[in-house]
């Protein structure tokens, strides 16, 4: 008999097993396919809570992934194209969205003999396997996966038992047809705990539906339906632990809406089943009617999406609340757009480092005004404060090369296009120059502190050739800066001329000190100190040119 249940129950996660694997392989096709697709209209359609709306159950009826859409969304708040506000439309709409694996589920899953489908789905979608162009390919795994869901689901309606033909189930079950509140609640968190377990409330609402029409109380299931929708905000919870505060305020907004959404539902939830066993009724056997699961399940969602849409600044305003900026200092470390450990497709991963490498490049020109400053200030103290910013800002550069770098491995071991290729590379080359560039900064720093400590002077004229160099490589670092964001070298003859120019001056200063060398009046500790900054100068051109070339690598999409 126990053997019996192990292999039973073995039996049903096998076949949950092939059906989130089969919508794992098709939801991950969809995004390569119509990714980008996906990012321009979430930036084009979140100007206000109700596009966003209209946005986010669009994209998850199409993905078929809520955390595909809300990773997404997570992004662009980050880069500041759309607001909290917007996000928490996008969410509700994602919710929204979500419901439609169940209409899926009960409409083509439990109904038809899927294998007449399904297989020869994969025989049309094998050949786009091997092609050798991506796009076909991805198309390929979209058909195939979606053939693997419905097998599996074909699988979990063979599975799962008739509780029906158990007579210790059935009346166990008989005291649940009219559940109290606090049954309602235990179920609410058998739901809850079944979603986390599994990691996808769409597959803890098929084995429910499965549930349901072998014979589960719709009471009960729609009580599992509540839980499972609590789960899954903890799973996006948990996820973002370790992203940022953004991601981590927008899975807080999706938690508080689906978990205001459940209280006010599991006190109503009574008349709300009568209302949906009116619109279907019990079939004969007493058994639940197969889309009336579905039918909670989207009811609920539009309801809570009708009564709180009014209240989304309250939601963020709460959001922001409860999750806290960690650190007032702004140069405390923390990955800014990457988000670690939420799932996402490898563009929007790549799209997420190119930001970041964005901002590594503000703080190294910050570091470079900060060098400035240090050399023209007539303050001892404050350019001794200015040297340990500096100091601060390159552990920083350390650390951020570091997190981008590992990052972009991972990203590499998925499956990418020629372009991502050529991005990642092209990203790890520049994340190297940047870093490079605030090692010499800092070694630059260095030297000022020791001309001071040591009480060395240069000359009026050695001065002011390091202020003209400076001015120089200003120029050259926002020529190079420009063609990051953008990604397009727009100044490529600019940038080339500038560090040509930086090369040339500097020549002439070396040419210059060398044939000062033998005067009566030449100070060699000032003459050493001029030629370590003048030579850290010219090796700065060199990394920004090598980060304009690399970005130069890039085609783009």
């Amino acid at each position: 008999m126990t053997f019996e249940i192990i292999a039973g129950a073995l039996k049903i996660f096998g076949a949950l097993g092939f059906f989130l694997y089969g919508m794992k392989i098709m939801s991950e096709g969809l995004q390569q396919v119509a990714g980008s697709k996906m990012r321009q209209i979430l930036s084009v359609m979140t100007t206000n809570r109700f596009t966003g709306l209209a946005t986010g159950f669009l994209i998850t009826a199409i993905l078929q992934s809520s955390s595909a859409t809300t990773v997404m969304t997570v992004s662009f708040v980050n880069a500041g194209i759309i607001s909290l506000v917007e996000s928490a439309g996008v969410m509700m709409g994602a919710n929204i969205g979500t419901t439609i694996t169940g209409w899926l589920v009960s409409l083509i899953g439990f109904k038809f003999k899927v294998a007449n489908i399904a297989l020869p789905a994969i025989a049309f979608g094998l050949p786009f396997i091997f092609s050798h162009k991506d796009h076909w390919k991805k198309w390929g795994e979209v058909i195939i996966g979606f053939a693997l869901l419905f097998l599996g689901l074909e699988a979990l309606k063979d599975a799962v038992p008739d509780l029906r033909e158990n007579d210790v189930i059935i009346g166990w079950l008989q005291q649940f047809n009219h559940p109290g509140f606090l049954t309602r609640l235990l179920f609410v968190m058998v739901g809850t705990v079944l979603t986390v377990i599994m990691q996808s409330s769409s597959a803890a609402m098929t084995l429910t539906i499965a549930l349901t029409l072998k014979g589960l109380p719709l009471d009960i299931a729609a009580a599992m339906v509540l839980g499972e929708n609590i789960g899954t905000t903890i799973t996006a919870e948990l996820a973002s632990l370790v992203a940022n505060v953004h991601a981590k305020r927008s899975a807080r907004i999706h938690s508080l809406f689906n978990i205001i959404g459940v209280t006010w539902m599991i006190i109503l939830a009574p008349f709300f089943i009568q209302f949906i066993n009116w619109i279907f009724p019990l079939e004969a056997t007493g058994n639940a009617n197969q889309f009336a699961l579905a039918a909670f399940h989207t009811g609920f969602n539009l309801l809570n999406v009708i009564f709180l849409i009014g209240f989304v600044n309250v939601l963020v305003k709460m959001a922001i609340r409860t999750v806290k900026v960690k650190g007032e200092d702004d140069e405390d470390f923390a990955l800014e757009y990457i988000q670690q450990g939420v799932f996402s497709s490898a563009p929007l991963n790549i799209e997420e480092a190119r930001k970041e490498i964005i901002t590594f490049s503000n703080i190294v020109e910050k570091m470079l005004a900060q060098l400035n400053e240090q050399y023209t200030s007539d303050s001892e103290k404050r350019r001794g404060k200015i040297h340990k910013k500096i100091k601060k800002g390159e552990d920083l550069t350390d650390e951020l090369e570091t997190q981008i770098a590992e990052f972009l491995a991972k990203v590499s071991m998925e499956k990418l296009s020629e372009i991502s290729s050529r991005k990642i590379k092209s990203y790890l080359s520049i994340i190297s120059d940047l870093e490079r560039m605030a090692d010499m900064i800092f070694r630059l720093s260095t030297d000022l502190k020791r001309k001071e400590q040591l009480k060395i002077a240069m000359n009026d004229v050695q001065s002011e050739n390091i202020l003209k160099l400076f001015e120089k490589l200003n120029k050259a670092f926002q020529v190079m800066k420009n063609n990051l964001f953008i990604e397009e070298i727009t100044q490529i003859d600019e940038a080339i001329k500038l560090e040509s120019e930086i090369d040339k001056t500097v020549k002439k200063y070396r040419k210059e000190l060398f044939s000062n060398i033998d005067q009566t009046e030449y100070d060699v500790k000032a003459g050493i100190v001029y030629r370590d900054l003048y030579n850290g100068i010219e090796r700065l051109g060199d990394y920004i040119i090598n980060v304009n070339e690399a970005v130069l690598e890039i085609e783009p999409e």
